[in-house]
């Protein structure tokens, strides 16, 4: 590790980033976004990640046994909670695939087969969920209304976030020694869709950075054509010193964002500037060493104000996939996927 990603790693206090996500974490198991805030599914288990990061590996197998109870009986959960209560009734389906990625993080981390074997009809119930709601031409409706009305509007991030999903799901399969024909099809017609289709999802919110980077994160896109994707549109979400745009044409950098653009620069190889990306987000810190969620440029106001569990999450993911924290610490990588004989 040479001086300067030291310097980066030095600034970067991972208990003080756990201890604020266990902190926010409810008895039950529950991780809403910030104290009082609500709960998604999809966030609370980006947030269960960041605590495996940093070794707090009980608190995140509660989160997981909290997941594990609240799932519907149709693989699903609903879109967001508090205390436990759904708040959303609408099931999203790539917040409830992204169980998957979760669980087979821990795995990597702990290498606890018992917790893969516990977790498993958990996941599969949940990416079955994710397929069934995949159309003829590979993208998967984003979700189903609290009256039970399929929406058949496709996301780009979404359906990338599935995407993942898959890759993780069938690994985990792979370790159990579970078939998995249907979900390696389902997961072929959505690479393909989101590579070589991209008028099959909701262009209004290609402003958003994330259906700029979500696809190479997950590694659907790779190689040269990742790095055209990136150099295309950099200029576009990306502001020079600060981080990454929520959305294009609005002036507020969001630290998770950024750190997910570190996530997706480490996976494809550009490790260069993944380190260039992570350094900027280094000043914005509350007093107790915790990250912003964003902030408003060119005033440079912090907008909101809350400590938000999965910004902090992603915040350590970025790091591990840096500076190799935890065996998990290239589980987006492009080249491992490749090695590492999963399926995917």
């Amino acid at each position: 590790m040479n001086v300067s990603a030291c310097k980066q790693l030095q600034r970067l206090d991972v208990d003080t980033v756990c201890r604020l996500i266990a902190a926010t974490q409810l008895a039950s198991g529950e991780i809403p976004w910030s104290t009082g805030d609500k709960t998604d599914p999809w966030d609370h288990v980006e947030a269960a990640m960041g605590l495996v990061v940093g070794g707090y590996i009980e608190q995140a197998r509660l989160a997981f046994d909290w997941s594990r109870a609240m799932q519907l009986a149709d693989g699903s959960w609903f879109a967001a909670y508090r205390n436990g209560i759904p708040e959303n009734r609408t099931r999203e389906t790539n917040m409830s695939a992204y169980i998957a990625v979760g669980v087979f993080h821990y795995w990597l981390i702990t290498g606890d087969r018992t917790f893969l074997e516990s977790m498993w009809d958990t996941v599969r119930r949940a990416i079955d969920f994710a397929v069934n709601h995949q159309s003829a031409n590979g993208e998967i409706c984003w979700a189903i209304s609290p009256q039970g009305k399929v929406d058949p509007m496709a996301l780009l991030t979404g359906s990338s976030s599935i995407y993942m999903s898959l890759k993780c799901a069938m690994a985990i399969a792979a370790v159990l020694g579970m078939a998995t024909r249907p979900w390696a099809d389902a997961f072929k017609r959505l690479g393909d869709a989101i590579c070589n289709r991209p008028y099959l999802f909701n262009m209004t919110k290609s402003r958003f950075s994330m259906d700029w980077f979500y696809p190479v994160l997950c590694g659907a896109v790779t190689g040269e054509a990742a790095g055209q994707r990136f150099e295309r549109q950099w200029k576009k979400y990306v502001v020079e010193g600060l981080g990454v745009r929520c959305v294009s044409d609005q002036p507020w950098v969001t630290i998770a964002e950024s750190s997910e653009l570190v996530l997706a620069l480490a996976a494809m190889g550009d490790t260069e500037k993944a380190h260039i990306v992570f350094n900027w987000l280094s000043d914005h810190v509350f007093d107790d060493g915790s990250f912003w969620c964003g902030f408003t440029f060119p005033d440079m106001t912090l907008w909101p104000e809350e400590k938000i569990t999965w910004t902090n999450a992603a915040v350590l993911l970025a790091a591990d996939a840096l500076f190799n924290l935890t065996p998990a610490s290239r589980l987006f990588d492009h080249r491992w996927w490749a090695e590492a004989g999963y399926p995917g």
